[in-house]
């Protein structure tokens, strides 16, 4: 009896994309754990914060970011995240914490310690739930670029502007999309001085959702994943 190895797919994808959505349902239509790597800088900004720790301290940053006591839980259906006991799942995804989140994830020595605790959340998660979907930046071109199945979730600026203005104000009209697009923008604008995320690698595969619906989208990344062939 052929015992199945345990499957990686990494998802990338700027701000609004859907990545977080798609990649949790994806992960639950699998049967696999999920790792959302961007809820880990910002769990580590909140920590900072907490602990009275300036963001523009790069080398009191960067130690943070190696002692920080960070818990991800990784079930699909229910995602956590917990900093020295507290779950703050919530607190993490305040305005407040997405506003300055982009200069911990811009720090060079935080993301090399980040980028090594995901690979072996990757790993562990794996090996104990059969298999990872593991979604943000990096994901597909640093930190697993060894993975199975590798996408570059994308959509149109207007589409993402959309997406997150729903998400945060209940609807998408005029005044709320542009209420967004600085957080937005600007996120992808800082990040992407350290990070590449909207031109799909060699061996990534770019599924633009920006017609799609969210069960549109899950289908699309589903479909990539049965015509991998197994290695």
């Amino acid at each position: 009896m052929t015992t199945r190895r345990p499957v990686k797919i990494a998802i990338d994808g700027p701000s609004g994309s859907g990545k977080s959505s798609v990649s949790r349902a994806v992960a639950r239509s699998l049967g696999l754990g999920y790792l959302d790597t961007g809820a880990m800088y910002r769990a580590l900004t909140w920590w900072c914060l907490d602990q009275g720790i300036e963001l523009a301290d790069t080398a009191a940053v960067a130690d943070a970011a190696r002692r920080v006591p960070l818990l991800m839980g990784t079930d699909p259906a229910a995602p956590t995240v917990a900093v020295d006991g507290k779950d703050v799942g919530v607190e993490i995804r305040t305005t407040d914490i997405s506003s300055v989140v982009s200069v911990v994830a811009t720090n060079l020595e935080v993301r090399a310690e980040m980028r090594k605790r995901q690979r072996v959340l990757m790993a562990d998660i794996a090996r104990e739930s059969g298999g990872v979907v593991a979604e943000g930046r990096d994901i597909t071109t640093v930190v697993a670029p060894d993975a199975d199945v590798r996408i570059l979730l994308t959509a149109s600026e207007e589409a993402r502007l959309r997406r997150r203005s729903a998400e945060l104000h209940g609807e998408a009209s005029d005044t709320t999309m542009e209420a967004t697009r600085d957080q937005v923008l600007r996120r992808d604008r800082d990040d992407a001085t350290v990070s590449t995320f909207h031109v799909a690698a060699d061996g990534v595969v770019l599924v633009d959702t920006s017609d799609l619906d969210f069960d549109q989208s899950v289908a699309a990344v589903l479909e990539v994943v049965a015509r991998a062939e197994p290695t």
